[in-house]
C-alpha cells in the first residue's frame, strides 16, 4: 500500500465546491471532491501535490462517499478518479510517519480496498496507479484508462507486501503468470498490455479517462438500478457458490428484483416504446 519509490507527498487540499457543468458538486472530505451527474456519482481524490497519494482524510473521504453511493437509492453507480496528471501513488508515507492510518474500520485502506461498494464502480485512470493505487483500481468493478496510464505493485522492491487486497484480487482480473511477475518484480505495465489482458475496459487518449468512464457509468446507469445492483452481487458472489447452489442463490437475489415496480416500468416501457422512468422500487 506504500506509494511507488520517488512519489511525491503532502497535506491535503482544500475540498472543491461550486457549481459545474451538467453536475452538482459537493465537499465529502477535505481531499475528495464529490459531484454528481444524473445518477452517476463522481469521486475525485484532490492532492495533485501529492500525486494524490491516500492519507486519512482521504480514506474517510472515500469511505463517506461509498456509503452515500449506496444509501443513495438514485444513484446508480460511482466513477473514481484522481486530480491531475495521476491517479494514486499508494499510502502517504509522510503521514505515516505523523502516526496516520489511511484506514476506516469496516472498509480497510483507502476507505474502499475491504468493502467495495454494492453498486458498481468505475476507476477512471490517467498516469500512475502504483501501490495501494493499484489497490484501489483492483477494488473496482470496470476500468477506464488513458494510454499514458501504468499500473504496478512496487512493495517487494521495499521489501513490503501488498496487503490491500492486489495479491488476491490481481490474478482474476490478469493470467496468473502476469499477475506472479508484477508482483514479484515489483515492475509496473502499460496499460496497453493490460488492456490486452482484459483488465480495461475502455482505453483512451490521454486526458480522456474521466469522460469515458462518465460516459460508461451513464450508459450503465440508464439501466434499472435494482437489476444492476442485484447483476452485480451475482457476479461477485457466484465464483463462490457451489454448483449445486448456483440457481437457487440467484433466485434469492433476482426474486425480489422480478417482483419490484422497476420490472413493470421496465416491462411496460418497452410495450409502450418509450424510456423507462425508474424508482429504485
Amino acid at each position: 500500500m506504500s506509494p511507488e519509490p520517488g512519489a511525491a507527498t503532502g497535506a491535503a487540499t482544500g475540498a472543491t465546491t461550486g457549481a459545474t457543468t451538467g453536475a452538482a458538486t459537493d465537499a465529502v472530505a477535505d481531499a475528495v471532491r464529490l459531484e454528481r451527474v444524473g445518477s452517476v456519482l463522481v469521486v475525485t481524490i484532490e492532492r495533485p501535490e501529492a500525486r494524490n497519494a491516500v492519507n486519512r482524510d482521504v480514506a474517510q473521504g472515500i469511505a463517506r462517499a461509498m456509503d452515500l453511493l449506496d444509501g443513495e437509492p438514485h444513484l446508480t453507480a460511482a466513477v473514481l478518479t484522481g486530480a491531475g496528471p495521476h491517479f494514486c501513488a499508494g499510502m502517504d508515507l509522510k503521514a505515516f510517519l505523523r502516526g496516520e492510518r489511511p484506514n476506516v474500520p469496516g472498509r480497510g485502506f483507502a476507505g474502499l480496498v475491504e468493502a467495495p461498494p454494492a453498486k458498481p464502480l468505475i476507476a477512471a485512470v490517467e498516469g500512475a496507479a502504483v501501490a495501494g493505487g493499484f489497490e484501489i483500481v483492483l477494488a473496482a468493478d470496470l476500468v477506464v484508462a488513458s494510454t499514458a496510464a501504468t499500473f504496478g505493485l512496487p512493495e517487494v522492491r521495499r521489501g513490503l507486501v501488498a496487503a490491500g487486497g492486489g495479491l488476491s484480487r490481481l490474478p482474476a482480473w490478469v493470467p496468473r503468470a502476469v499477475a506472479l511477475e508484477m508482483a514479484l518484480t515489483g515492475a509496473p505495465l502499460d496499460a496497453a498490455k493490460l488492456h490486452a489482458f482484459g483488465m480495461i475496459n475502455r482505453l483512451v487518449q490521454p486526458g480522456k479517462a474521466r469522460t469515458a468512464a462518465i460516459e460508461l457509468a451513464q450508459r450503465i446507469a440508464a439501466n434499472g438500478p435494482l437489476a444492476v445492483r442485484a447483476s452485480k452481487r451475482i457476479l461477485t458472489e457466484a465464483p463462490g457458490w457451489a454448483p449445486d447452489e448456483t440457481f437457487e442463490r440467484t433466485r434469492r437475489i433476482a426474486m425480489p428484483v422480478l417482483r419490484s415496480d422497476d420490472a413493470r416500468e421496465g416491462a411496460a416501457a418497452f410495450a409502450e416504446r418509450r424510456t423507462a422512468v425508474w424508482t429504485a422500487r
